[in-house]
């Protein structure tokens, strides 16, 4: 737990991509504080959203997208089923803009090693362990406030 002074309300979640910090604003002017892994150069985002959907270990699907940049992935174009080998890691928080998926996530991971750098292609990372912990704590609805410049 780190002190807060910020404006936002308890509940919210903020990542601080420049860091490379996730925060979940809590009440009393404290938050808490998890490492994670956000956007390489050319696949940061920033912004708000809300969480529209949680899941316990998620199935993956890469993006269209994702295929044409790594044709390996094309395997998996129906999706990979959860699971320890699965990108998404144990839990996964859906990202929603004005009811729409923003296809980005709050997501644990199968490479622990990337937390702490900017290696996504635009999700937000946190290790299986910090993701379960999040998941547990952050309902359906919470706010996600995505910043590029620190806080």
């Amino acid at each position: 737990m780190v002190a807060y002074n910020g404006k936002h309300w308890p509940g919210t979640i903020i990542v601080d991509t420049q860091a490379r910090q996730l925060y979940l604003v809590l009440a009393n002017q404290k938050a808490i504080r998890y490492g994670c892994a956000v956007g390489r150069d050319g696949f940061r985002w920033a912004g708000l959203a809300d969480v529209g959907r949680k899941v316990m270990w998620p199935r993956w699907t890469p993006p269209k997208s994702m295929i044409e940049r790594d044709p390996s992935k094309a395997k998996w174009a129906n999706g990979m089923p959860g699971g320890p080998n699965n990108p998404l890691g144990a839990r996964a928080l859906y990202l929603f803009q004005n009811g729409n998926d923003t296809l980005y996530r709050i997501h644990g991971t199968n490479e622990p090693m990337s937390i702490g750098q900017f290696a996504s292609s635009g999700c937000i990372r946190m290790v299986n362990q910090d993701a379960i912990d999040l998941y547990r704590r952050a309902p359906i609805g919470s706010r996600v406030i995505v910043m590029v410049e620190g806080m």
